[in-house]
């Protein structure tokens, strides 16, 4: 399910994405999880390998993929909102057997979330870190962190301006909380400049982050360097 909600006002927001030296909480609970998951039987430590391997490796491709398909097939792009599970076997994604054995956090329903001139949508996981593995890989460090996962539902704006992104006024926001049975995506705007690209050429512009929702694609903008920069690298000046 999704939640709405709307922030008001920019303001000077501390920048509180640092990525802490010690263990987190959510590391805590992925373990206790894991370990209970494996002893009950609902799959062994050879898959849980299998599968970290797999999501290691596939990185935002196979989101960047959908995104740029959508872009330039409008059938394809109804097909996707519509059912975004069954979509995404038309480009080599299947979410019931990632690995050949993948594990049960994934099998979930996945939802593509459009933006448009007038709404724009971010995710988060307010519990731990709920993230659709299949086609983003894994989530990233500031993902994780509990200032991001509690500020992003309350002071929405603020946050995204710490990213960088400010959104105008008019443009409403809406927070979309992840849990165990949903996955969501968000499916950024098209951005002017790309007229007549090809599809390949279209999914390197279309990056983690924008699929996220805390930044916006771009024509020379390739990377999540600079989110990657901003979170790891303390406050915000």
């Amino acid at each position: 399910m999704s939640t709405r909600h709307d922030g008001h006002g920019h303001g000077e927001a501390p920048g509180e994405f640092q990525i802490a030296t010690k263990v987190s909480e959510f590391e805590i609970l992925e373990l206790a999880v894991r370990e209970l998951a494996i002893e009950k039987g609902l799959f062994s430590a050879e898959d849980h390998r299998k599968f970290a391997e797999w999501a290691d490796g596939i990185g935002p491709h196979g989101g960047s993929k959908l995104v740029a398909k959508a872009w330039v097939d409008p059938e394809f792009k109804q097909r996707l909102l519509a059912d975004g599970t069954k979509a995404c076997l038309e480009v080599g994604i299947d979410w019931l057997q990632p690995t050949g054995s993948g594990t049960p956090s994934d099998y979930t329903f996945f939802y593509v979330l459009e933006n448009t001139p007038k709404l724009h949508n971010v995710i988060v996981c307010t519990l731990c870190s709920c993230y659709p593995r299949p086609v983003l890989g894994m989530s990233p460090d500031w993902y994780r962190t509990p200032n991001y996962r509690r500020r992003m539902v309350r002071r929405p704006r603020e946050v995204l301006a710490e990213f960088g992104l400010h959104l105008p006024e008019d443009v409403e926001l809406r927070v979309h909380d992840s849990n165990q049975k949903s996955r969501f995506m968000v499916m950024p705007m098209r951005p002017e400049g790309t007229e007549g690209w090809s599809e390949k050429q279209l999914a390197e512009i279309v990056t983690r982050d924008t699929m996220i929702g805390v930044a916006l694609p771009a024509p020379n903008r390739k990377s999540d360097t600079k989110t990657e920069t901003l979170v790891s690298g303390g406050r915000r000046r």
